[in-house]
């Protein structure tokens, strides 16, 4: 009767150490004798006691890691890259759980292997290209580097899901060069436009200043023909007007009122021109004396033969 408690311990003992739980996201690969076994799935499982050990817990979520390394362009530059690496283990596969648990020491010398893979991949593509394309061949990069790695990380039993290439810097001397060629495009950009604009602007000028002449010079042909017309019209009036005044008025006050319309006339479309006019009677005299002298020569009469 005293074994049956300890025969009863024994059993609670055996069946609790059988008991084990797998967390979600996680499998466990089990050894007897040091030799792998079988893989336990997430929940809870049973093993053989003492026998059958849990070895490895195995996460197949996504893990990443930040690195940080330099490589060498074609034309001798230094690039520096900070890059983020995402990657997860294949599937939950047996063969490629086995692979995962035992390809590597530890997960650091995981690490270590996985990192400079990538390096090299980046600085073998790198050094292929001139400085000035790094920046422009970010994506190609990336895929380079999944495209050479897919298959060297299935052996290993993992599969690269990402890689970001968070920064790119040169040293300081590139930057400061690349830096300066920008600035030195921009200007002679920003040149270029403001010699377009001013082209266009002076051409716009010319234009309307062309404009504006050809107008002026019509409105003074306009104006040109309106006063010639005038003063034809002037001309043919007065002309009336003193044959009509000689036939009625005194010829001494026909000469008065036309030698005062003169000099009112010349007052009027002077436009600041000095003229010098002897405004006296006995000048008055004189002027119409000539005038009436140049009429009788012009007319019909002055020029027929005298009769004896």
């Amino acid at each position: 009767m005293q074994a049956i408690p300890v025969i009863l311990f024994v059993i609670v003992v055996l069946i609790a150490a059988s008991v084990k739980t797998v967390q979600q996201g996680t499998v466990g690969v089990t050894t007897v004798f040091g030799k792998y076994r079988r893989v336990l799935r997430p929940g809870l499982s049973f093993v053989i006691p003492l026998f059958e050990r849990v070895n490895k817990r195995i996460s197949i979520q996504n893990r990443s890691v930040d690195l940080q390394f330099q490589a060498i362009t074609q034309d001798q530059a230094n690039v520096y890259f900070k890059a983020m690496l995402l990657y997860s283990v294949l599937n939950e596969g047996e063969e490629t759980i086995q692979n995962v648990a035992f390809k590597f020491v530890s997960e650091n010398d995981l690490m270590v292997a996985l990192v400079r893979t990538v390096e090299g991949s980046v600085r073998g593509f790198v050094a292929t290209r001139p400085q000035t394309q790094i920046l422009a061949l970010r994506t190609e990069i990336v895929a380079e580097v999944k495209h050479q790695l897919d298959a060297q990380l299935e052996t290993w039993g993992y599969h690269l899901q990402d890689l970001q290439l968070n920064d790119i810097t040169f040293d300081t001397v590139i930057t400061e060069s690349m830096a300066r060629v920008v600035a030195s495009s921009n200007l002679r950009a920003a040149a270029t436009n403001e010699g377009e604009a001013e082209m266009i602007r002076r051409t716009k000028q010319a234009q309307a200043e062309g404009s504006a002449i050809r107008i002026s010079a019509e409105a003074e042909r306009q104006a040109s023909q309106l006063r010639g017309e005038g003063v034809a019209l002037f001309r043919k009036e007065v002309s009336r007007g003193l044959a009509e005044a000689e036939a009625t008025a005194d010829p001494a006050l026909v000469r008065l009122a036309i030698w005062t319309e003169t000099l009112r006339h010349l007052a009027e479309n002077g436009r600041g021109n000095v003229m010098f006019l002897d405004g006296s009677p006995s000048g008055m005299e004189h002027t119409m004396r000539q005038l009436m002298a140049m009429q009788r020569l012009d007319s019909p009469d002055a020029t027929a033969p005298q009769g004896d």
